[in-house]
């Protein structure tokens, strides 16, 4: 398929990998860049030193624990077409920040360990992509060891997921016995050859109904593929790239990440099937939608990223461009109208960075900006424009900052404004006594914050317990507001943006405020207005 003829904007490909934690995501986004050439050397992995990392994983805390806590994105091409591949986090505590993520993508991979199947991380993100109609292309990982059996595996997505299941290969046996994938496409077996040492062999390809498959594959296995792909072609739905592309259907493909296994056959079904830049709602503007064909230059802060430079101390807004052809030195106003000149945006990969002269709908440019944009803020060349919002969730765990060092208080107003603007945790004031309490959704996000403003703002800092439990932002009649707010003086406090937040010490007491107060509205999210 050719992609030459097309416009810029419809050779982008956006897309972000889900999954629950130790599925395989982050060695996936690895070598889905070595093979696709975007980068030399796969398996940092597991090197050794300061190598011991993923490209995605350029923050200091995600390579000392191994896990992913901030979004990247990797910018590579692939087929004539350009792929914007938006790694998210695998660990619960960083939700949110996926969330917001999957508002920037326009399909999605989906891992699955083959041993677990659909696990709970795993559905709360599907929740999501449904949300948005976001189509999922689903690679079963880990085939190099013992695995549920296909079929079981099918079910799992169609009864948990609410999926229709399209099998687009089916395995040979798992562990030590796993010979390969079937094509159902090709009608080939795509042998697996175990990789001698951090060499990559490219895979070998058999009739199904050849004689040379017999070299591959022994009677009994050669028995069990041929029920297996009879399985999947009588018994299951055919691949309907409609029902793809409206969310209702997956098709499924099978591999080893780590052995870098079924990445090749991965990334040609991407070329093939993910869509382009899809429309983008419009809560405010000219039109309900933002096309991505349009002139106006439009698009949206899904996250924003302090120190990714420490020595700058920088802050990069990641922009998913919805409309028009961007251009280095572009005039773009915020839908609240404030105007900035955008003369040196980036293109990512990972921690490396590029200039942007150009770039199209579908694309994911980094503006360096110094606190003027927040993650919601929609951004057009009119100023017109404000896409449908990115929320923020009430926190499900609050505490209190507390300075080993009094005389550095400046400095940590600034450290954690800076930090709290990224959007993964939330900083509220106290309206009495001044003091700041950080709400996050769980304790991983304490510990990252702590270890940030150690590392790169050289502040001793401890988030200590304190009596509050969960937060609600609060609106309503100014009457009623200031007769809350005299009885509930020290537990009232202002978030980033100056609103009024009520940090409850309980549910019950949030419960029992709502039934006293029913002219007041407590709520759990806050979309920026």
């Amino acid at each position: 398929m050719s992609h030459a003829d097309a416009a810029p904007w419809a050779r982008r490909r956006t897309y972000a990998i889900i999954s629950h934690p130790d599925a395989g995501k982050t060695t996936l986004t690895e070598n889905i860049l070595f093979t696709a050439g975007a980068i030399r050397l796969a398996g940092q992995v597991r090197a050794r030193g300061e190598n011991r990392r993923t490209k995605s994983d350029w923050m200091k805390i995600e390579r000392e624990r191994g896990i992913s806590v901030s979004a990247s994105v990797m910018t590579y091409e692939h087929a004539g077409l350009t792929f914007n591949l938006l790694d998210t986090p695998g660990h619960e505590d960083f939700s949110e920040d996926t969330y917001r993520t999957l508002t920037a993508a326009d399909s999605a991979i989906m891992v699955l360990d083959a041993a677990k199947g659909v696990e709970p991380r795993t559905l709360k993100l599907v929740e999501v992509c449904r949300l948005r109609d976001i189509p999922i292309l689903t690679f079963i990982n880990k085939l190099d060891r013992e695995a549920l059996d296909p079929s079981e595996l099918f079910d799992d997505i169609q009864d948990k997921l609410a999926l229709d299941v399209a099998p687009m290969q089916w395995p040979v046996g798992s562990g030590n016995r796993f010979k390969g994938v079937a094509d159902l496409k090709t009608n080939e077996l795509v042998a697996y050859r175990r990789p001698e040492g951090e060499e990559f062999r490219e895979s070998e390809r058999f009739a199904l109904d050849g004689n040379s498959i017999t070299s591959e594959l022994d009677p009994n296995e050669l028995d069990e593929l041929n029920e297996g792909v009879e399985i999947a072609r009588e018994l299951m739905p055919a691949f309907n790239p409609q029902s793809y592309a409206e969310g209702h259907m997956t098709p499924v493909y099978f591999g080893s990440a780590l052995r870098k296994f079924g990445v090749r056959e991965l990334i040609d079904a991407l070329a093939e099937h993910a869509p382009g830049p899809q429309t983008q709602k419009a809560a405010a503007g000219p039109r309900e939608t933002l096309e991505p064909g349009d002139k106006e230059v439009g698009g949206f802060v899904f996250k924003i990223q302090a120190n990714m430079d420490p020595n700058h101390r920088d802050r990069v807004a990641f922009v998913r461009l919805s409309s028009g052809e961007f251009k280095r030195g572009m005039k773009l106003k915020t839908d609240k109208g404030k105007a900035l000149t955008v003369s040196a945006p980036v293109m990512f990969f990972a921690d490396d960075r590029e200039i942007a002269d150009n770039a199209y709908a579908g694309d994911v440019i980094g503006v360096p900006n110094h606190g003027v944009l927040r993650v919601g803020d929609t951004l057009s060349e009119s100023g017109k424009w404000k896409v449908a919002g990115i929320p923020n969730f009430a926190p499900e765990m609050l505490r209190r900052a507390r300075l080993k060092d009094p005389l550095k208080a400046k400095q940590l107003k600034k450290a954690l404004e800076s930090l709290a603007e990224e959007g993964v945790t939330q900083l509220f004031r106290l309206q009495v006594g001044g003091e700041f309490v950080i709400g996050a959704v769980g304790a991983l996000q304490i510990d990252v914050m702590s270890q940030r403003v150690a590392d790169e703002y050289g502040i001793d800092v401890e988030f200590e317990p304190c009596p509050f439990e969960t937060a609600r932002w609060l609106t309503g009649p100014d009457d009623k507001l200031e007769d809350f707010i005299s009885r509930h003086k020290t537990a009232m406090a202002e978030d980033i943006d100056g609103d009024l937040v009520f940090l409850a010490k309980s549910g019950w007491e949030v419960s029992y405020s709502e039934e006293k107060f029913p002219d007041l509205t407590f709520s759990r999210t806050k979309e920026r207005a």
